[in-house]
């Protein structure tokens, strides 16, 4: 156990904590911000996701990042480790009323859809996929886009767990933006603000390595698909 004072000086004991990272896991990075948002005392370990440690193989049930260590234990998925992270703590990033963060949650799962989206459009292999893959992305953000009725962030002035979650996939769009213009933000005002918001936040800034847009940049170039090649 290790005690942990947060930014209103409430004293709470919490476990010895470790994140199992990899360096551009958008997964990771929810970790990460909630990590650096809530001022969690958490060892780093950052393992080759293309040549897996023994060790990572047996504790991980789906040789996916993040893990959480907690004392030893094992606890996997991003979402999970987030509300965790955020329930041993004081002052949740969660809403308190009910409805309203099962609300949060469901967008939260809608994220991660993207996330898989993005996955699609970047390794789609041929131009007929991509654009298929490029207009579907484009549909989900305006559905995104019509749920957004505060600002700067998803609730308002209160940076919130889904904040989290929307900062690493931002990230994306602006790698994909100086490739050239797809699409993904020319019918989405109150996503633009959001996204600018977001990374401007040191925590989101933080939860990234100096030159993580140079190390995406050399991971979709190797990807042989046809974003590759435009990038190329």
């Amino acid at each position: 156990m290790q005690l942990y004072s947060n930014i209103n000086n409430t004293l709470v004991m919490l476990p010895k904590l470790k994140l199992i990272s990899h360096i551009l896991c958008p997964y990771v990075q929810r970790s990460l911000i909630t990590v650096i948002e809530k001022q969690i005392p958490c060892d780093r370990e950052y393992i080759d996701l293309g040549n897996k440690p023994d060790w990572f193989l047996k504790i991980s049930p789906l040789g996916k990042v993040p893990l959480l260590l907690v004392d030893g234990e094992v606890l996997f998925e991003s979402a999970v480790i987030c509300e965790y992270l955020d329930e041993i703590t004081p002052n949740s990033l969660h809403p308190l009323d009910p409805l309203t963060k099962a609300k949060h949650r469901s967008w939260i799962e809608f994220g991660s859809n993207l996330l898989a989206k993005i996955a699609g459009f970047y390794a789609a292999k041929d131009q007929e996929t991509f654009e298929t893959k490029r207009l579907d992305l484009i549909a989900n953000l305006e559905i995104l886009e019509a749920q957004l009725d505060a600002s700067p962030f998803f609730a308002g002035e209160k940076f919130s767990l889904i904040d989290a979650v929307y900062a690493p996939i931002f990230r994306y769009f602006v790698t994909f933006d100086r490739y050239q213009n797809f699409g993904f933000s020319d019918r989405t005002p109150k996503i633009n603000a959001w996204r600018k918001a977001l990374l401007e936040r040191p925590s989101v800034q933080q939860a990234v390595s100096e030159n993580y847009y140079d190390l995406l940049d050399e991971f979709l170039k190797k990807r042989n698909s046809f974003l590759s090649e435009l990038m190329n």
